[in-house]
């Protein structure tokens, strides 16, 4: 019998068409999840952990005239611990995708709350982290949020990484910078997680 090698999903032999999204294709879970957030109720900034889920699958080629991107569609959701039956606190759908001649990640998100988001950064194919960044006013990777949101907390910026961990978990983390009226400043709205492969 010949001799096989198992070769894990984010080594980077396994990179094909997908780059550096290679490794998330799949389901994952994470119960660690923590948000550091201004609660409108309490009137007050606090912690709340949370159990969620992430699904990534393959989309078809897409091509903008000389450009070729590759990606993944996704959905996210989140529950507070303590509320996994319960409806979601959080639920997000969008696009990760991977200009790989132009070396451009890019993370096109919709939130449920009347968000849409395109950021991005440069990356290569073998990178672990990826970063996605964007700027209210940015003409490429900008923000877009409903009018009460406009007022009462507008969006700044968005910053977030996604990273493949060599233990084969997946982590992130996000930080949003909002200007609040409830309490006359800027507020970074942070969020952090580390899930497994299901």
């Amino acid at each position: 019998m010949a001799n096989t090698k198992t070769i894990p999903l984010g080594n980077p032999q396994r990179i094909g068409k997908l780059g550096p999204l290679t490794p998330f294709v799949g389901n994952w879970e994470g119960n660690v999840g923590v948000d550091l957030s201004y609660h409108n109720k309490e009137d007050e900034v606090a912690e709340t952990g949370f159990f969620e889920k992430f699904t990534f699958k393959p989309i078809p080629i897409q091509e903008n005239g000389q450009q070729i991107i590759h990606g993944l569609s996704y959905h996210n959701t989140a529950w507070r611990h303590g509320e996994e039956a319960m409806d979601p606190f959080h639920d997000e759908v969008g696009y990760l995708l991977w200009d790989k001649k132009n070396g451009q990640i890019m993370r096109s998100v919709v939130f449920g709350r009347g968000i849409a988001i395109l950021a991005g950064s440069s990356a290569k194919a073998e990178d672990k982290t990826l970063h996605f960044n964007a700027k209210a006013g940015d003409a490429n990777y900008g923000i877009l949020q409903n009018k009460y949101l406009s007022q009462r907390a507008q969006l700044l910026s968005f910053d977030s990484a996604f990273t493949f961990n060599d233990d084969g978990t997946f982590g992130y983390t996000s930080d949003l910078v909002l200007k609040l009226a409830a309490i006359g400043q800027e507020l970074h709205h942070t969020d952090r997680n580390t899930l497994h492969r299901v």
